[in-house]
């Protein structure tokens, strides 16, 4: 029997598996989508962006045509349509709920649109695409569920009513989703990180300046970083190898909790 020491963990391996990301033509959701695709899964790549999945389903062509990876298959679909959302997910083995969007503003000047539409497509539509994707999961007793969630879901900001409301659900939802799913071999789990390099947080940038009355430029390290001890953005394959541990085997064990990557953020 091989020591704890010389024992080679398990790679990742999803040949066969169907994997479904939502928000995949860019940042996080691109860079889980390569990264799943990478390790033999057929990834049904969820986004409104039409183009961006175009421009992802030729790159992952380029960088996986050769190395034995899986497949990227485009599904253009607004999440705000929940119907088709649901519908979307049937027969995934791998869910991420990725899609998400921001808009910064105290909560007496935040549209009510706005929130309704963030509650849709960060939280609802989770709910539904996880409803969507059980049925299989629990009749071959194998599936994992991973929502991109932020340090959000656990601590607060000022001026993110919705995106904070959002992400405190999706960590409720997470949890509930693990206990259901634990007899039937499915485990549900979130990744949390902090600010991470996408376009997202990029356009925050303006709009965090006119809140708190400072120069765009100094957003980043007085606001988004101030409390990280780490004084970098995440970088999203970062996130995406987050994702990939909770779908491997040697985690198995791992369900219902939140899988921190802020830099010490929520050290304080």
């Amino acid at each position: 029997m091989s020591s704890p020491s010389t024992r080679t963990a398990p790679a990742l391996d999803l040949h066969g598996r169907t994997a479904l990301v939502t928000g995949a033509a860019g940042g996080i959701g691109r860079a889980c989508t390569l990264r799943l695709a990478a390790a033999g899964a057929r990834v049904r790549a969820v986004d409104r962006d039409a183009t961006g999945l175009t421009e992802l389903v030729d790159f992952a062509g380029r960088a996986l045509g050769t190395a034995g990876g899986g497949a990227v298959e485009p599904y253009v679909l607004d999440l705000t349509d929940l119907d088709a959302a649901e519908r979307a997910a049937a027969g995934t083995d791998v869910l991420v709920n990725n899609a998400g969007l921001q808009l910064v503003r105290p909560i007496e000047e935040f549209p009510p649109d706005v929130f309704h539409t963030v509650l849709t497509v960060m939280l609802e539509a989770p709910f539904r695409l996880i409803r969507g994707a059980l049925p299989h999961m629990y009749a071959q007793g194998w599936g994992r569920i991973v929502n991109v969630s932020s340090v959000h879901g656990l601590r607060a900001s000022a001026y993110k009513s919705a995106y904070v409301a959002a992400k405190h659900g999706l960590e409720g939802l997470s949890k509930t989703a693990a206990l259901e799913g634990a007899p039937h071999g499915v485990t549900s789990n979130c990744v949390n990180p902090g600010y991470v390099r996408t376009p997202l947080v990029e356009k925050q940038l303006a709009d965090q300046a006119r809140a708190h009355g400072i120069p765009e430029e100094r957003v980043l390290s007085e606001v988004l970083l101030t409390d990280s001890a780490v004084k970098r953005l995440v970088e999203p394959e970062e996130v995406a190898e987050a994702v990939a541990y909770l779908c491997a085997p040697q985690a198995s064990f791992v369900t219902g909790t939140s899988l921190v990557l802020d830099g010490g953020w929520t050290a304080h």
